[in-house]
């Protein structure tokens, strides 16, 4: 038995399989990648590789063994992702895995904007499957804002079209630890954690965080939506993640990315990662 993180090279699995490997053997843990040489590094650390592709099936077919603890980590590729977490899913289903805990988003199937579609059809697809499992609803990562400081600073704004609205944002060092303890404790079946931080903000204050750590003028310019839209199209973003983006902004002006019920921090068995501190250290990186 394996405790098995897929997506192991990405940002937040590669944090995944840094949280296991402070309580767990490396030879306990074993790693899905499409590429070997890319995770090279977790090799030289005793990790396991098994070299799978969410979008090639039969890749899938040796990828995980009776027993195991497999987390499905969500694709990246919007609208590529139902398809890539059905080939997970049965995989996983024939291989007879303990537990599949999934990635899911904040709501679960209560989250009524665009980015949660294919999260509420994987959900369901595993309750179907059988397998057992645990979802991990994952609120919004703090560094979807802090990772993207230079236009920031370079126009001395920050632009939203969500209004008032709030966010419960995380950092993915807290999200990764909640999936670690979730892989490595028992109790977790068949339940369904909403995950997020403990101090919804809004953007009117991120701006003035952004202010106390740069020294700078920083501003929250709330537009409508349509000009929310030209604004990241003319920054070069597509026009379909641009309309993504803006729809999450309306979903979070009606207070759908806000909740505050403490499941990470009890999961992680400590506060998350202040607003405050992630910034001063996005500031300090840049």
């Amino acid at each position: 038995m394996s405790i098995v993180v897929t997506g192991a090279t990405g940002e937040l699995g590669r944090l995944v399989v840094d949280e296991l490997l402070a309580t767990v053997p490396a030879s306990e843990i074993a790693a899905v990648v499409r590429d070997k040489e890319k995770a090279a590094g977790l090799a030289a650390r005793g990790v396991e590789l098994r070299i799978a592709d969410y979008d090639r099936p039969e890749t899938l077919t040796d990828t995980f063994e009776a027993g195991d603890r497999v987390l499905l980590i969500s694709g990246n590729e919007v609208g590529r992702r139902v398809p890539q977490h059905t080939a997970v899913i049965d995989a996983a289903k024939a291989a007879g895995v303990a537990q599949l805990a999934y990635t899911g988003v904040l709501g679960g199937p209560d989250a009524d904007f665009q980015l949660a579609a294919e999260h509420k059809v994987t959900e369901q697809l595993i309750l179907d499957s059988g397998l057992p499992h645990t979802f991990l609803r994952n609120g919004w990562y703090t560094e979807n804002y802090t990772a993207n400081l230079a236009p920031v600073l370079a126009h001395g704004a920050v632009v939203s079209n969500a209004g008032e609205g709030r966010v419960a944002s995380a950092t993915r060092a807290d999200y990764a630890a909640a999936a670690a303890a979730v892989l490595t404790g028992e109790g977790h079946l068949g339940k369904a954690y909403e995950l997020s931080g403990d101090v919804a903000w809004s953007f009117a204050e991120y701006a003035a965080e952004v202010s106390k750590a740069t020294g700078k003028g920083i501003a929250h310019n709330n537009v409508p939506a349509a000009v929310h839209q030209e604004i990241l199209v003319g920054a070069g973003l597509p026009e379909g993640f641009a309309a993504i983006l803006v729809d999450v902004d309306e979903a979070i002006a009606r207070g759908l990315l806000a909740g505050t019920n403490g499941d990470l921090a009890r999961l992680i068995n400590r506060p998350t990662t202040p607003l405050a501190e992630t910034v001063a250290a996005a500031v300090a990186a840049a």
